[in-house]
C-alpha cells in the first residue's frame, strides 16, 4: 500500500546492531556544511554509462576471412540470419548488471557495492544502507528500483515513509539517527521472475546519487558426485572407434593391464559392427558414418562418474599414465574443468585469443599452438591453455554443458575448445602421458579420416554464423 506510515519509537539500540554488522561499508570523509552550503553536485551527467562499443577487430595475418567462403547468392540472408540470431544471444547473457557503475567523491552515502543477491519473487534486507551527512534542520533521501518494490518496518512517529511497497520510496525526518535505523530495514522485492538478472537501486541525498546492483538469481540445486574408494568410482574412460578394432582392442588390453576394474565406453559408428567383450565395456553402436563429435556426444552422455578421461582408440596405456595424479590435480583445484596430458610424450596445448569485434562484421579468433597462460597453483608442471590434446581428464557435469557440435565430422578438436572458451578452465599437465600406435591407416578409413577441401569449407562457414566470426587463425 502507499502512503504516510507513523509509529511510536522502536528499540533503537536493537536497529544499532543490525547496522553494525552491514556487510559493506563505502563512505568517504564528509564534511559538517551549514545548512545554506550547497553540497558537491552529482557528477553522473559526465560520465559514461554502459562500456564502449567494441569496435572492429583486427584479423591476424594471415587469417581466413570467412565472408570470402559463403556462398555468395545466400550471404545476405545468412548475415540477415545471423544478427537476428546474434541479438538474442545478448538478451540471454546480458542485463542491466552489465552497466558501468562510478563511485563519486565526498558522498554521504552508504551502500553495498557488491555481493547483494536475492531470488526472484523474495524479499530480502538490502544491507549496509545509511547516511552521513553534517546537521540539517531535515534530512531526506529517495531510493528507485526498476524490477521489484521496497518496504521498510513501520517507522516511529518522528519518520516518514512515502512509497511503501512501491518501486520509489522516499524517506523524511528531522533526526539523523532515526532515519538510518528505519534505512537499515528496507528491504527489496523482486517482481519479475527471471533464474538470472537484475536490477539498479538509485540512492539520492539533495544532490548526491549512488547507484548499486542487486543480482536476481534463482539459486541452483547442487549435482554432487560420490567419489567413491578408488579410481574405478572416480573416472570412466571413454573414447570413439571407427573401422579400427585392431587397435582399440590394443588399447582395451592396455588399459586392464593397468586399471582392472575401471569402465570404458565405446562408442562406434562403423560400418560393420563387431561385437566387444569384456567386464565393465559399454559398447554403444550408432548409424554409420556420423563422425567424431556425434561419437564424443554420446560416450560422455552415458558417463556417471564425476570425471571422464578421454583417449583416442588406437592409444596405448603404459607406465605413465597415471590418471590418479591428473585426479588429484582437479580435486586440489576444483575450478578447473579439463586437464590434458601428453602424448608418447608430445604435450600439445594452444590459447585462444578472441577479440569480439564489431556487431555486424563478427569477432577474430586466433588459435596460438603450444600457447600457455601459467603455472598452476601448487603444481609447476602443469599450465593453463585454452586447449590441450585429445587425451584429457574433464569434468563430466562441465563438457556436457558445453557438449560436442555433431556438425563437425571430420575436422573437430579445436572447435570443443572454442565452445568453451569462457566456460571451461583449462590445464595441461607434462608428467603424464599416453602412448600411440604405429599402425597403418587402411585406405577405406583414410578415405573418411582425411578431410576433403568442402569439408573444410562447411567448418569456416560454421564458424562464421554459429560463432559470430568474422575471421580466424590457426597458428
Amino acid at each position: 500500500m502507499g502512503g504516510t506510515l507513523k509509529m511510536s519509537v522502536f528499540d533503537r539500540w536493537k536497529l544499532q546492531v543490525v547496522a553494525a554488522v552491514c556487510v559493506i561499508i563505502v563512505t568517504t570523509s564528509y564534511f559538517i556544511l551549514p545548512k545554506d552550503v550547497t553540497t558537491t553536485p552529482k557528477l553522473s551527467s559526465s560520465l559514461p554509462t554502459h562500456r564502449p562499443s567494441s569496435g572492429p577487430c583486427t584479423c591476424p595475418a594471415g587469417s581466413s576471412l570467412l565472408k570470402e567462403h559463403l556462398p555468395k547468392d545466400q550471404y545476405k540472408e545468412l548475415v540477415q540470419r545471423r544478427t537476428k540470431e546474434f541479438q538474442q544471444y545478448k538478451a540471454r547473457t546480458t542485463s542491466v548488471l552489465s552497466k558501468l557503475l562510478f563511485a563519486l567523491p565526498n558522498s554521504p552515502l552508504q551502500y553495498p557495492i557488491q555481493g547483494y543477491t536475492v531470488q526472484p519473487l523474495s524479499s530480502f534486507v538490502i544491507p549496509g544502507l545509511q547516511l552521513h551527512a553534517g546537521k540539517r534542520s531535515s534530512y531526506k533521501v529517495v531510493l528507485k528500483v526498476s524490477k521489484g518494490i521496497l518496504t521498510t518496518d513501520i517507522p516511529p512517529a518522528e519518520v516518514t515513509v512515502k512509497g511503501f511497497r512501491e518501486k520509489e520510496l522516499i524517506i523524511k525526518s528531522r533526526s539523523l539517527e532515526l532515519l538510518n535505523d528505519v534505512l537499515v530495514k528496507v528491504s527489496y522485492t523482486s517482481t519479475v521472475y527471471h533464474i538470472n538478472t537484475g536490477d539498479l537501486v538509485t540512492f539520492q541525498f539533495e544532490n548526491h546519487e549512488a547507484v548499486f546492483p542487486i543480482a536476481i538469481k534463482q539459486p541452483h540445486i547442487p549435482v554432487l558426485y560420490d567419489m567413491g574408494t578408488d579410481i574405478s568410482s572416480q573416472v570412466t574412460i571413454a573414447t570413439k572407434t571407427f573401422l579400427r578394432y585392431e587397435q582399440l582392442k590394443v588399447l582395451l588390453d592396455s588399459i586392464r593391464k593397468f586399471y582392472s576394474n575401471i569402465k570404458v565406453i565405446v562408442a562406434d559408428d562403423s560400418f560393420e559392427p563387431e561385437h566387444i567383450t569384456g567386464e565393465n565395456i559399454q559398447h554403444y553402436i550408432m548409424p554409420p558414418a556420423q563422425g567424431w563429435f556425434a561419437g564424443r556426444n554420446l560416450a560422455v552422455s552415458q558417463v556417471t562418474t564425476k570425471y571422464f578421461l578421454w583417449v583416442d582408440d588406437d592409444f596405448l596405456f603404459t607406465e605413465k599414465t597415471k590418471i590418479e595424479k591428473l585426479v588429484e590435480v582437479m580435486e586440489a583445484v576444483p575450478e578447473l574443468d579439463v586437464v590434458g596430458g601428453s602424448v608418447k610424450e608430445n604435450q600439445f596445448y594452444f590459447s585462444l585469443i578472441y577479440e569480439e569485434g564489431e556487431e555486424t562484421e563478427g569477432g577474430c579468433l586466433y588459435r596460438k599452438s603450444n600457447k600457455k597462460f601459467h603455472s598452476v597453483p601448487g603444481y609447476p608442471q602443469c599450465f593453463l591453455a585454452s586447449g590441450v590434446v585429445n587425451f584429457f581428464l574433464a569434468r563430466t557435469d562441465a563438457v556436457q554443458r558445453v557438449g560436442f557440435d555433431p556438425k563437425l565430422q571430420r575436422i573437430a578438436h579445436s572447435e570443443f575448445f572454442m565452445d568453451g572458451l569462457g566456460y571451461l578452465l583449462v590445464a595441461t599437465c607434462g608428467d603424464v602421458s599416453i602412448g600411440h600406435q604405429h599402425v597403418a591407416r587402411s585406405a577405406r578409413y583414410s578415405k573418411f579420416r582425411n578431410p576433403r577441401k568442402d569439408d573444410s569449407e562447411f567448418k569456416l562457414q560454421l564458424h562464421f554464423f554459429k560463432n559470430h566470426l568474422k575471421c580466424i587463425k590457426y597458428g
